[in-house]
């Protein structure tokens, strides 16, 4: 990934005013502000570049640094087709980086002792037991190392909206190897294994739970099964070319491959699951998150904040971010490092600068994570989810936390 120099903006020491489209719902204003610190106008500056440059049709970018909103950027469409603008309250499909917010709530049941990383799944699930699976320990479903990357038997988009039904199929297939024995990304079946697991203990599901426990309290935008009552402020997502898991595209895929990423079919150049209500509404914990980039920062600063509201306590964050896994993913092709749900640097470096840091991206290129040496909590969602004019989302963000850690650095120099 290229990291070419940036050039600074001027210095700007208000807010930005932008001006929104004439056509307005009751109770709107005809202007809503964007904002950056003077501190971090070479941010705005990227984000801007980002928009019309670089391809994104719509985005959002916002940081937290030491509790103190330092960023909360938005602009371009939330929907061309009506020519909807984005607006400060457009929530995005953020696809993996629900994978953040689920190992939060795992998090929390395991510093309540409700679940225990050493133990089986199947203390807590018994049909998971089936298919020489009775050996898979909380910890290997976290970390990517359970062996059940993907769904066998065929699945439909409607027929994966079930998450009861997933379940029952993850607890009768077989299990790949010995548990930590091979490393495979589990892009869905991640979600529904720690879905059950927290239905099992604690008796909600993990939208339920993730909302009273920690989108409520802390006042977040943000849903794992969004409500039909939301509905009009979701962005619409792009793409010109097939994406991950997309088949025409891609070599062929062997059996594995083709459970994990097309199983169901989510991707097309023409169709995407995740713009569909159905998939929406659901909850398909690894995969179909609906949030601000504003409350996602705010997620991840409120977890690296030094501030007694956080979510986990210091000593269980610091063990969920101590590395698990280091390896090669043989479909992705690409190193990847996980701890406990939450992705970790690898030498991709794809959470920025920042040598310590964690979080979980999507597919498109989102990014969302925290850098806890430097107390900061950011967030980037685009609706552009392919590669345009050479340039795609991995780098739109890249620019963006290249810019966040020169702005941290020349604000402590200073």
């Amino acid at each position: 990934m290229s990291r070419r120099a940036r050039t600074s903006p001027a210095r700007r020491d208000s807010p930005r005013t932008e001006t929104e489209p004439c056509s307005m719902n009751a109770g709107e204003t005809e202007q809503t502000q964007t904002y950056v610190h003077p501190d971090f106008v070479e941010v705005e500056h990227e984000f801007s570049r980002n928009l019309a440059h670089r391809g994104d049709v719509g985005a959002a970018f916002a940081a937290y640094v030491d509790g103190e909103l330092v960023a909360d950027l938005w602009g371009g469409m939330a929907d061309r087709r009506s020519m909807r603008r984005w607006r400060k309250d457009t929530i995005a499909g953020i696809f993996s980086g629900t994978k953040g917010l689920v190992a939060a709530c795992m998090l929390m049941l395991i510093e309540r002792g409700q679940l225990e990383l050493s133990e089986p799944v199947a203390r807590y699930w018994p049909e998971f037991a089936a298919g020489n699976k009775q050996d898979i320990l909380v910890e290997h479903v976290l970390s990517h190392q359970a062996c059940v990357p993907g769904i066998e038997k065929p699945v439909s988009v409607e027929e994966a909206c079930d998450a009861g039904r997933m379940a029952e199929l993850l607890a009768a297939q077989p299990a790949l190897g010995e548990p930590a024995s091979r490393f495979y990304y589990h892009a869905l079946t991640f979600g529904w294994l720690c879905g059950e697991l927290v239905r099992r203990v604690d008796g909600r599901t993990i939208g339920q739970f993730f909302k009273a426990e920690i989108a409520t309290p802390l006042r977040l935008d943000a849903w794992i099964g969004l409500p039909e009552s939301e509905e009009p402020r979701v962005a619409y997502l792009e793409t010109d070319a097939p994406i991950v898991g997309a088949a025409d595209e891609r070599p062929a895929y062997d059996r594995i491959g083709w459970s994990i990423w097309e199983n169901p079919p989510r991707f097309s150049e023409h169709a995407l699951a995740a713009n569909t209500r159905i998939w929406r509404a659901a909850e398909v914990p690894g995969s179909n998150g609906v949030a601000t980039a504003r409350s996602l920062a705010r997620f991840y600063g409120d977890l690296v904040g030094d501030r007694p509201a956080g979510l986990l306590s210091p000593e269980l964050l610091a063990d969920a971010t101590r590395c698990r896994v280091e390896a090669v993913d043989p479909y992705l092709d690409e190193p990847l490092a996980f701890g406990l749900g939450f992705a970790l640097q690898s030498t991709l470096k794809p959470f920025g600068p920042a040598e310590h840091a964690f979080g979980h991206a999507g597919v498109g290129g989102s990014i969302h994570g925290a850098w806890p040496h430097e107390q900061v909590g950011f967030s980037y969602i685009t609706s552009s989810l392919s590669t345009s004019d050479g340039v795609d989302g991995v780098e739109r963000g890249a620019a963006l936390l290249d810019a966040l850690h020169r702005s941290i650095v020349k604000r402590e120099l200073a």
